[in-house]
């Protein structure tokens, strides 16, 4: 990075101490994944705390947010100084946690837990000034739990962003039962749409694009199609309220962790209903007069239903031509759970598409992040998947928030 650019912008400011963070020359390290038969797998960072999403940008170099201030900082920028492969000079600025964060038409877009920012990015995708960033979107509602804003921009200057709910079933204070109509639904639990080039944008300046998406950590857009795609992490159990429906086995296998294929209206169904991937079907939900047996046809079914608790936190379209071609244009998802039934978990999964359409089950792609036999663990989860990102070779770089690592994943035929 060029001295006077740094001194320019005040990251020279922001170079902090990387103890704890290898730099030694040559000292890229092999990551101990299963992948299919030609790619492998390094770690190019680590030891950099709660990462959340990542940013790769035309240079190699990672912008990484982090869900917690780390010396009082909320994003790092990881660059690979001296070409060995690993990212060795790190840089950290802002002052907010959160999960977002995207590159698009010369800037920086970074998400807090009640907005969005967006830093003017130089020639090089560095940022210009770290102390000033724009606001973009601020005033959404953080109630700590499921918080997360995460976005996804798309070429006609649309920026959306997804509101987690806070509450698991909208359920009554004190009641197994469902409040009428959930207001929550008002202000969280779907995705809004808003201006990305509009500053100072309060949350009544959004459209409400989507509904009744519990959680939706990952989004991006199809690049075929244009539509958006989004995860949805399920609810929680049901036998807790409801045990004449549920055994504790069916709470723990439902409900399915999703992808939904978005348009404008959709209406997933929380909290009202939730998809059951065993049955496969649209359920009502016990709090709304649900059964476990009676399903309904009210609601968009997904596109893909993994099984229960994988808690889908990012989520990849694959565009580059590294990988063999049956990967071009399908997606990647960043399961940082555990399902019971499958015994499955903490691994990265792909879903084939043709013509921008799914084309085929899900499959996992990139596995032993846990580093133990999940079906019978003898120590503890080394890595947990959480963010995606695409380098401009075509490799794929996978954010870890146990350790804070982040791999680098390459094909070679």
């Amino acid at each position: 990075m060029n001295k006077k650019i740094l001194l320019a912008t005040g990251f020279a400011a922001a170079v902090i101490s990387l103890s704890g963070f290898i730099i030694r020359k040559n000292l890229v390290k092999k990551a101990d994944l299963r992948l299919p038969a030609g790619f492998s797998a390094t770690i190019v960072a680590d030891s950099l705390g709660p990462v959340r999403h990542i940013a790769v940008t035309g240079s190699g170099d990672v912008y990484v947010k982090l869900n917690a201030l780390r010396k009082g900082k909320g994003i790092y920028f990881l660059s690979d100084t001296n070409h060995d492969g690993r990212l060795d000079k790190k840089l950290a600025f802002a002052n907010y946690p959160g999960t977002g964060v995207k590159i698009k038409d010369h800037y920086l877009y970074s998400a807090s837990n009640t907005g969005i920012f967006r830093y003017k990015l130089n020639g090089k995708d560095e940022v210009i000034d770290t102390e000033n960033p724009e606001v973009i979107v601020q005033g959404l509602v953080d109630h700590a739990h499921d918080n997360s804003k995460s976005m996804v921009l798309d070429d006609q200057g649309n920026l959306f962003l997804t509101i987690g709910s806070w509450s698991d079933a909208c359920r009554q204070r004190g009641s197994g039962q469902g409040i009428p109509g959930c207001p929550i639904l008002d202000s969280a639990a779907g995705i809004w749409k808003f201006k990305a080039n509009k500053f100072n944008q309060a949350f009544s300046d959004g459209i409400h694009y989507a509904k009744g998406i519990k959680n939706a950590v990952g989004i991006d857009i199809n690049p075929v199609t244009k539509a958006v795609f989004a995860t949805q992490h399920g609810r929680g159990s049901f036998d807790d309220k409801f045990p004449q429906y549920y055994t504790p086995k069916q709470s723990a296998e439902l409900p399915a962790e999703t992808v939904y294929e978005l348009h404008e209206g959709l209406d997933a169904g929380w909290p009202f209903a939730y998809y059951d991937q065993i049955q496969k079907k649209k359920m009502l939900a016990p709090e709304y007069g649900g059964d476990g047996k009676t399903s309904t046809d009210k609601y968009a079914d997904p596109a893909v239903a993994f099984p229960g608790h994988m808690a889908p936190n990012d989520l990849l379209f694959y565009t580059g031509s590294m990988f063999p071609k049956r990967y071009k244009n399908g997606i990647f998802v960043a399961l940082h759970g555990q399902s019971a039934s499958p015994k499955k978990g903490y691994l990265v999964a792909f879903i084939p598409f043709v013509n921008g359409k799914v084309s085929g089950d899900w499959e996992v792609f990139a596995d032993n992040f846990a580093g133990t036999d999940i079906e019978h663990p003898s120590g503890p989860i080394k890595y947990r998947p959480m963010g995606l990102a695409q380098g401009p070779d075509g490799a794929l770089y996978v954010a870890d928030d146990l350790k804070g690592a982040i791999f680098k994943i390459v094909y070679k035929k």
